[in-house]
């Protein structure tokens, strides 16, 4: 399986940026997960093919995941953004095992 994350950049903290990603084929749980600068990787949310969803503590009520199950894409929008949000965000696929799409970077100024 294959993932091609689309999106991120730089923004101003409070603002919004969406992430999205499209796999080469079905696959169970999609999301995405970020790694800042000497921080191990962490969740920040997923989605399986029957929409439940798990979150992120820390963006719970900021992030919204969803998920096209035809078009075997994810995507990811982000809203109040802040400077603590500043990562690397990679495309997550499971299905038997684990797969990550290439790192997006997410940049959020003060």
């Amino acid at each position: 399986v294959q993932l091609q994350a689309y999106g991120g950049g730089l923004v101003q903290a409070g603002g919004s940026l969406r992430l999205s990603c499209a796999a080469s084929r079905s696959i169970f749980t999609m999301g995405w997960y970020r790694q800042a600068p000497g921080k191990q990787r962490e969740l920040v949310a997923t989605v399986n093919s029957a929409g439940n969803t798990n979150y992120a503590d820390s963006v719970k009520g900021r992030f919204t995941i969803s998920r096209d199950n035809a078009m075997n894409t994810v995507t990811l929008q982000m809203e109040s953004l802040k400077p603590e949000d500043t990562a690397v965000y990679y495309c997550y696929g499971r299905f038997l095992r684990d797969f990550w799409g290439q790192g997006t970077q997410v940049t959020v100024s003060s």
